[in-house]
């Protein structure tokens, strides 16, 4: 099960008022480490191959300024940039050289309701990627908030090629490659950032990085838990800008022959959220920081 545009989720680029403070964070706590800099930003890699995973730009408030994606080729980019036109996006930049750290090509779409996605490809890719203990090697997911899912999951499908996995109460889970979903969509009353997930290379380090934000002042939000959907343990936390982050491990991977299930499929006993039913309900700080970080408008772009 796969798109034929789209092989991967690449990063995420957020808009921080103090990018050295959070650069220090995402460096010393969470295990990132530099790959470039610019005048205005910072591109943070993991232990894979990806250039960056997550960009921090400089701005007056926190807000999301786009997720990228790559391209399975560079013919993917005119074929995606003309499905999502068809499917009602707006093409923000044309396909061409991307013109930050990582270089490639790519193209940048908006959505009709207003986030902003990049696909490129030919990018740079680190020669030494290696999995390290306790270190992210790359991102899992991201989840975004929407108004109206079935609009966001029809955009997402015409025009990334992406394909519904899963469909809970709560959320569609979107896959373009053997992960379970790359991207997930919240069902909710706005089109905040719900959280950005970063992937560990085992179930240890996802617990040991749960005590690590501890130990720095973060608690553990929700988790430890094994999800339903995608079969992954989690730990959530709030970051210092208000950013909802997940460490992950263990996510399901899915062929073609996966059956997509239904809200019908993934119903829990009372008082339990995931499969192990270790962890308390999600509190109010968790959902008040998974509906406080929103898209750039398209105008400052």
């Amino acid at each position: 099960m796969s798109s034929p545009w789209i092989s991967a989720l690449r990063s995420v680029a957020l808009i921080v008022p103090d990018v050295d403070a959070s650069t220090r964070f995402y460096i010393d706590t969470w295990h990132l480490t530099v790959a470039d800099r610019s005048e205005t930003a910072v591109y943070l890699r993991a232990t894979g191959d990806a250039h960056h995973v997550l960009s921090l730009h400089r701005g007056d408030r926190v807000a999301l300024r786009d997720v990228t994606f790559t391209a399975r080729n560079a013919d993917a980019l005119d074929a995606i940039a003309q499905a999502a036109v068809a499917a009602g996006g707006r093409i923000l930049t044309s396909p061409g050289i991307v013109d930050e750290p990582g270089g490639g090509q790519g193209v940048t779409l908006g959505d009709p309701m207003g986030r902003v996605f990049r696909v490129v490809h030919g990018d740079q890719r680190h020669r030494d990627a290696s999995p390290k203990a306790d270190c992210p090697s790359r991102l899992a997911h991201v989840v975004l908030n929407s108004h109206d899912v079935a609009a966001t999951q029809r955009f997402l499908e015409q025009a990334l090629a992406f394909r519904l996995s899963d469909r809970t109460r709560i959320m569609a889970f979107m896959n373009c490659n053997n992960d379970h979903h790359s991207v997930a969509i919240g069902d909710t009353d706005n089109d905040a950032l719900n959280h950005i997930a970063f992937l560990m290379p085992d179930l240890e380090s996802v617990m040991r990085g749960g005590g690590r934000m501890r130990d720095a002042g973060y608690v553990i939000e929700w988790g430890p838990g094994r999800h339903g959907p995608g079969n992954n343990a989690f730990n959530y936390f709030v970051g210092p800008d208000g950013v909802v982050i997940e460490y992950t491990a263990e996510v399901q991977q899915i062929d073609d022959s996966y059956l997509a299930g239904g809200p019908e499929d993934w119903k829990w006993p009372p008082g339990r959220i995931d499969q192990w039913g270790i962890s308390v309900v999600p509190g109010a700080s968790l959902k008040d920081a998974q509906r406080a970080v929103h898209f750039q408008p398209e105008s400052s772009q």
